[in-house]
């Protein structure tokens, strides 16, 4: 594949980021030649968004049957001899979902270059690229960041893709616009170094009401519902949600934080959870298993220390005193009607429009079946929205797509041209419109085929959605293929997550029922698993709860509450019938999962990467010295000593950065303070020192900054790099004693 983006953008690119992405390629580099351990680069690969997924054996369901792929199996985390001849998956952070035109088209382009023609929407907002080789991600990412997109932290152990309403700014319902505060706390995060050490992944919903679902907050690490009080404008803040095997909903943190103390206090929620959270156990490496552990009283007031301990920042309120544009251009107004005389256009409009609260302007919502749309499909919505209503698109947390600023005169076009592209599917919000995670396609821990088993239903459903009663319309399914709950199955009328069955000998797919979660209210309660069926009975089970429903149902009873009414037992004693499938012998099918031929088994299960590894923050600053040091050689070898002294210097500050954070100070990325805070932690201290040195590599770096003021020469730039390669290695030598004094401080206690 071609290598010729990194000369010709490399213009277009902010030096920042380009820096990252020429980093990240070193340490591909450095990976293949054993110079980087395994463990440190997952970690460092993950941060970059890039996984390694499972195959296998090539086959992807769609809920069409499956589809061999001309792709080798692998599995990207196995090492240097096998790591470079599997593809993986690339995730592309959207943040808060707002993406635009130019952006969805180098995504197009990039999904059939480098992947297999398909982008995927989760239901976190991101866009996946599956089957992509490491060493293209790379130029994957310098032609993203030319068109304003980054995938740093998209995956790892970071704050991920910052989520918020897609209907935000325009809802009739919303208490204030959030799109603002979304994009300044993921610009403020990403990257930031109090961010940078914690044992699992961190999560953040922005909502601009309680009563929708578009947030979801209450199942995230962090979120902020908007509130106004006295006039004033601010969150309720929601911290320790949490889906996966156990649920738990988020505890109430402050009810009410002023929009000028957001940032900070995310800021000071991320460094009490860096500091305290579990970081041996990955099972319980969450922040609301800390929550539960010191009690939300206890984690307020640490979040209140931490606050108070934390240095003035002119980011935390910049963005409130920038102008709000709304973030998108507005079309022309036209109050034409909307209305055709078009029966099937008419039914779109019924389910996938909705009015904003901008009269005479639409959100038109595209129903993606399983997240999935082309590049083919993808260039096309790309023309037709530019045309219709500018840069407005927003991925959903429902697996679909939304153009916002539709004026109702375009409608009938707008509908035309999708419908031109197959992506006119109507039902959006509705049991038609199903989410699943990837399943056993993709995912290493996929149990059961979650996407296999909604392509099916969807299927189904569709043939007879002209028949389902109105109540049955409304109910919303959702499946995860395995107990992460990546598929949002807790939160649904009905829920179905990924288990197996030894019957007679052999495996069966199975699927746990999860019944009576409530999507409203940001994801206002999390439903309960009653029983677990086969896979293949999934679809009559749906039947009978449906049909059960609309039989025995109060007047105006929704689902959820005639599941509480009937309670567990008797939904259980209802399914019973369903929970063991025929002998082998009497049906086969059984014993192969959906939209796949082959007899089920889980023999190829995997390790899950979506937890991370748990490496310690400054082991990342350390090995980001140490490729900064070859650097500066690299530069020494090609005559250019200015240059050479002063990425020595860089790499001694990166190095120095990395300690003072691990012993809990602050610092700011200038030079002069990364001086200043070694300094004041680690060589006033004396921690530095070591017993025969003692501060004298230490002083080489104060020295160096100083140098950075004198004339260069290829004299003073050989000194400066030997004398940065000693402070690298003392630093490495004071980590080690750092480490090795808290492991019996640890034995001790």
């Amino acid at each position: 594949m071609s290598r010729t983006w990194k000369t010709t953008l490399a213009d277009e690119i902010s030096s920042e980021l380009r820096t990252e992405i020429d980093t990240f390629e070193q340490q591909i580099e450095a990976k293949k030649a054993g110079r980087i351990h395994d463990k440190i680069f997952a970690e460092t690969r993950l941060r970059r968004g890039v996984y390694g997924q499972r195959y296998d054996n090539g086959f992807r369901n769609d809920g069409d049957g499956p589809k061999a792929l001309a792709f080798p199996c692998g599995d990207l985390t196995k090492g240097p001899d096998t790591v470079w001849d599997a593809p993986g998956m690339q995730r592309i952070k959207i943040p808060y979902g707002r993406m635009t035109v130019a952006q969805l088209r180098e995504m197009a382009d990039l999904a059939e270059e480098y992947s297999d023609a398909i982008l995927h929407v989760t239901t976190r907002q991101d866009i996946q690229l599956h089957f992509v080789h490491i060493e293209d991600a790379p130029d994957m990412h310098r032609r993203l960041a030319k068109v304003g997109i980054t995938t740093r932290e998209a995956c790892g152990n970071s704050v991920r893709n910052v989520t918020a309403c897609q209907f935000a700014g325009v809802c009739s319902t919303q208490t204030f616009d959030v799109t603002p505060h979304a994009d300044a706390a993921t610009q403020f995060l990403l990257g930031h170094p109090d961010v940078q050490d914690f044992g699992r992944k961190f999560k953040i919903a922005f909502s601009g009401c309680h009563g929708e679902p578009c947030g979801l907050v209450t199942f995230h690490d962090l979120g902020a519902v908007a509130k106004i009080q006295d006039g004033k404008r601010g969150f309720e803040l929601v911290v320790g949600g949490g889906l996966g095997a156990v649920p738990v909903k988020a505890a109430v943190l402050m009810e009410f934080c002023p929009e000028e103390e957001l940032l900070p206090v995310s800021q000071a929620v991320c460094r009490v959870f860096a500091r305290l959270g579990e970081k041996d156990s990955r099972a319980r490496a969450r922040i609301k298993f800390l929550v539960q552990k010191v009690g939300i009283e206890k984690f307020r007031e640490l979040v209140a220390e931490e606050r108070a301990a934390l240095r003035d920042d002119p980011r935390w309120t910049a963005f409130l005193e920038t102008p709000d544009t709304s973030f998108e251009e507005k079309p022309k107004f036209d109050p034409a009607p909307r209305a055709s005389g078009d029966a099937e256009y008419e039914a779109w409009c019924a389910t996938n429009l909705r009015e904003q609260s901008q009269e005479g302007y639409f959100v038109a919502t595209l129903t993606l079946p399983l997240g999935d749309l082309t590049s083919h499909q993808s260039r096309l919505l790309a023309d037709i929205t530019e045309e219709l209503a500018g840069d407005t698109l927003r991925c959903t947390v429902e697996q679909n797509l939304a153009i916002r600023w539709l004026s109702g005169s375009d409608l009938p076009k707008l509908h035309a041209a999708l419908k031109a592209a197959g992506l006119a599917e109507g039902g959006a919000g509705t049991i038609t419109d199903l989410t699943s995670c990837p399943g056993t396609d993709t995912c290493k821990l996929g149990i059961s085929a979650s996407r296999g088993l909604t392509g099916e239903l969807r299927k189904r459903l569709n043939v007879m959605q002209n028949d389902l009663d109105p109540e049955v319309k409304k109910l919303r399914i959702k499946a995860s293929g395995c107990f992460n709950s990546c598929g949002q199955h807790h939160v649904s009328d009905l829920g179905f997550l990924g288990v197996s069955r030894n019957v007679g000998g052999r495996k069966v797919p199975y699927f746990n029922v999860v019944v009576g979660g409530e999507w409203t209210n940001n994801g206002g309660s999390y439903g309960m698993v009653v029983t677990a069926i086969p896979s293949k009975s999934v679809p009559e089970a749906i039947n009978l709860l449906t049909n059960t429903y609309l039989e025995q149902k109060e007047q105006d009873e929704s689902f959820q509450d005639f599941v509480a009414r009937l309670g567990k037992p008797e939904i259980r004693k209802l399914l019973k019938p369903f929970t063991k499938p025929p002998s082998y012998e009497e049906d086969p099918s059984f014993y192969s999962d959906w939209g796949d031929p082959r007899e089920y088994g889980i023999g190829d299960l995997g390790i899950g990467e979506c937890a991370g590894e748990i490496v310690p923050f400054v082991e990342f600053g350390l090995q980001a010295s140490e490729l900064e040091l070859d650097q500066a050689q690299d530069l020494f070898d090609q005559g250019q000593y200015e240059e050479a002294q002063k990425r020595a210097f860089a790499a001694m500050a990166t190095a120095a950065k990395a300690l003072v954070r691990h012993v809990g100070g602050q610092v700011r990325d200038d030079a002069e303070d990364a001086v200043t805070q070694f300094r004041t932690h680690l060589y006033d201290t004396e921690l530095f020192f070591d017993r025969y040195a003692k501060g004298k590599f230490g002083r080489y770096f104060f020295t160096a900054f100083e140098a950075l003021q004198a004339d260069f020469s290829e004299q003073s730039a050989h000194r400066h790099l030997d004398e940065a390669r000693l402070f690298f290695e003392a630093s490495h030598s004071c980590y080690e004693r750092l480490a090795a004094a808290a492991a019996t401080e640890g034995a001790a206690e």
